[in-house]
């Protein structure tokens, strides 16, 4: 039986970032930056006037005060997006407005409310310094310098600084597309009334949503039965377009687990149990083509709870591998038990469990529903797996336990 460990290391030895790709920007948010980019130029561009007012030397206007205010013939009108500006004298203002070239020779604007607001002279109420109320150009960036490094996750404000700086595309390690899909024939889909001895396939749905919020682009194929011709038309199918398979279902012992039978048709498929609970088995490995294509997958138990378990421990950081990201694995925090709960002896356990702060901002764990691996409501209320090592037959109130944080977003 191998170990955690272990298993967590074969799975992320089996797969590795996709090539790089050019894309538009807005295509890149949330995508794992592939290069440097440099600025070619200064940001802003042109020294620039930071508010509605005039510009001026700041020494014509130094005596200025509310009781005394200093008169300037206004030489000029610069809107924002004024292509050409004039040199401004000394003695001098131009109207201007925020966004618009400072003329040189005006060394600050003035704002409008410290004004009379004139347009052929204005009376300037108050006097200001070198420098005031102007952006300078290159103040935000200067030419050479890095404006985002390789590796970094692309966000909202990292698309904000490419946009500004001119950058129409850039170079990205894409998000791979995930094919998800459930096998057993007492398998119906959501929506249609289960009969006697069926269950509604929660699993694909399940796997396929953990799939998006990893941040692949992942893709619910639904149910297979148990019939290995169609299991393996269908597998088929998916290598020509899915970077990496998802299964759930028929990795256990049963006499009827046709994913065993078709996988070991079909490449290099593992199978195997890992020391923990829930989740015991697990399938890693190849998958090849009749026409030579071949991408990693993944199969995971069928009990839902085993089925998300694994997802989490062992696929979630394996995807976040494969688009290039640095932390592979979610936040943990360290909790106080409430109340307590048995674990297996020589295996880890990943309790679902609810995260909350006492009064002290400390944090507190405690189990949510039962320990059952087919108990959904307990998992949809949890915001946590708290993890107890192979060493531990029970957590007693007052211990304390590491957990992972389930919460969505992204480290």
């Amino acid at each position: 039986m191998r170990t955690v460990e272990e298993h967590l290391a074969a799975c992320l030895a089996a797969v590795s970032p996709l090539a790089p790709v050019e894309t538009a920007l807005l295509d890149a948010v949330d995508c794992v930056l592939a290069e440097d980019v440099v600025a070619t130029s200064s940001l802003p561009a042109f020294d620039g006037s930071a508010m509605d007012g005039y510009a001026l030397r700041a020494a014509d206007v130094a005596d200025a005060s509310p009781e005394a205010p200093v008169s300037l013939p206004v030489v000029a009108d610069l809107p924002a997006g004024v292509r050409e500006v004039a040199p401004l004298a000394a003695g001098a203002a131009a109207r201007i407005m925020t966004g618009a070239p400072v003329p040189p020779g005006a060394s600050a604007v003035v704002a409008v409310e410290d004004t009379d607001g004139g347009v052929a002279t204005v009376l300037v109420h108050r006097a200001v310094r070198d420098g005031q109320h102007v952006r300078r150009a290159g103040e935000d960036v200067r030419p050479g310098a890095t404006l985002v490094p390789s590796g970094t996750r692309l966000t909202v404000r990292h698309v904000a600084l490419l946009a500004a700086a001119g950058r129409e595309r850039v170079k990205v390690l894409p998000k791979p597309r995930v094919a998800v899909l459930s096998t057993g024939s007492e398998l119906v889909e959501p929506g249609r009334p289960a009969g006697f001895g069926q269950v509604v396939d929660a699993n694909s749905t399940m796997l396929t949503a953990a799939a998006l919020d990893a941040g692949a682009r992942a893709v619910r194929v639904g149910i297979v039965d148990d019939d290995p011709q169609r299991l393996l038309r269908v597998l088929e199918g998916q290598l020509g377009q899915a970077d990496l398979v998802i299964t759930s279902g028929g990795v256990s012992a049963g006499a009827y687990d046709v994913v065993k039978e078709v996988l070991t048709r079909m490449g290099t498929v593992e199978f195997t149990r890992v020391a923990m609970q829930p989740g015991m088995p697990q399938g890693l490995g190849r998958i090849t083509s009749s026409t030579g294509g071949s991408v990693p997958i993944f199969t995971l138990p069928g009990n839902p709870v085993s089925a998300y378990v694994s997802f989490e421990v062992f696929v979630r950081p394996a995807l976040r591998k494969v688009m290039g990201e640095s932390q592979l694995h979610r936040p943990t925090v360290v909790a106080t038990a409430t109340q307590g709960w048995a674990s297996p002896p020589g295996k880890r356990q990943f309790t679902r469990a609810v995260v909350t702060s006492d009064d002290d901002g400390r944090p507190r764990v405690r189990p949510a529903g039962g320990p059952g691996s087919h108990l959904v409501a307990g998992m949809a209320g949890a915001n946590a797996l708290a993890v107890t090592g192979e060493d531990t037959t029970a957590v007693e109130p007052g211990d304390v336990v590491r957990c992972i944080l389930l919460e969505r977003g992204r480290p």
